[in-house]
């Protein structure tokens, strides 16, 4: 089960989360990086939190946030 690594304080705050977690930069998408099921484990243990996806859209950063809102 895949799953979205995102932030809802910075993109900043997600590409260091990423690094850590060993991700690289290049697999960024924009507002999120796609994690494998080890990974989504291990994010969890690190402190990320698993939320649905009506509160993944309400926590995202802009300008994802804002992206979803006007196409609604």
């Amino acid at each position: 089960m895949w799953c979205h690594l995102v932030s809802d304080v910075s993109i900043d705050e997600l590409h260091f989360f990423a690094l850590y977690l060993g991700l690289k930069r290049a697999w960024f998408q924009g507002d999120h990086y796609d994690l494998k099921p080890l990974l989504r484990e291990l994010a969890i243990e690190l402190g990320a939190s698993q939320v649905s996806s009506k509160e993944l859209i309400i926590r995202m950063v802009p300008p994802r946030r804002r992206r979803v809102r006007l196409t609604q």
